[in-house]
């Protein structure tokens, strides 16, 4: 179809945020895996996973916090060149630090399909969900690049999948429509950290003009025309 070239995202589908082992499992994360290996093998312009990718000493984790329990305890992150700035984040167990099993793709995705594995959440000073760049924008701290690699192959839209769905795959959705792509968040290719809020966090995404669609539906289907 002219003027349509999508990219699949596919959000750190690791195994510290899968069962049986992962330090931050989330909840049958690992089922989605063949419909991501499912929608690898379609015509996208170009594949890309990320990995969230600790140093030990990261931020998000409760442990470099005296005092504080991952899940339970937030933590306030300040701009490292602006001390204005500022922001909130939940507090983890310690996951995908570098170098280690649990920071790996999953053993059954078919990563060989993939074009680029990026890395993200390298700077142990911030909280990076989303795979284009930190929150903080009083000047932002860092930008992995993602969204000029999309315009550089003439991407127009980005269909998003992964783990997990209230945090990175959110935040992913939402920047990749923040850039001017059209953004399909595939549900059934993801969950959440905290099913109950999912029906919130779908609204906070929509809102943002990124689409929650149905591995079934149109959007999908449409993927069968891409050259």
């Amino acid at each position: 179809m002219a003027g349509f070239r999508p990219a699949l995202l596919i959000v750190d589908l690791q195994e510290d945020f899968c069962p049986p082992n992962g330090s931050l499992a989330v909840a049958n994360g690992r089922d989605i895996i063949p419909l991501v290996n499912k929608l690898l093998a379609l015509p996208f312009v170009t594949k890309i996973a990320t990995k969230d990718w600790h140093p030990r000493d990261h931020i998000s984790f409760a442990s470099n916090h005296e005092g504080k329990a991952p899940f339970e305890d937030l933590v306030t992150i300040a701009n490292p060149h602006n001390e204005s700035e500022t922001y909130e984040s939940r507090l983890w167990p310690v996951h995908c630090v570098q170098g280690t099993p649990g920071a790996e793709l999953v053993g059954e995705l078919r990563a060989g399909q993939v074009d680029t594995v990026l890395e993200k959440g390298t700077d142990a000073r911030v909280e990076m969900y989303s795979p284009f760049y930190d929150p903080f924008t009083s000047p932002r701290v860092y930008d992995s690049g993602l969204a000029r690699a999309l315009r550089d192959k003439q991407v127009t839209d980005v269909y998003v999948v992964g783990l997990a769905a209230d945090y990175c795959v959110k935040n992913a959705a939402i920047d990749a429509a923040k850039e001017g792509f059209g953004t399909y968040l595939v549900e059934e290719c993801t969950r959440a950290v905290d099913p109950s809020g999912w029906p919130g966090c779908k609204r906070e995404i929509e809102a943002s003009g990124a689409k929650v669609v149905s591995v079934d539906g149109p959007e999908v289907r449409r993927l069968m025309t891409a050259q």
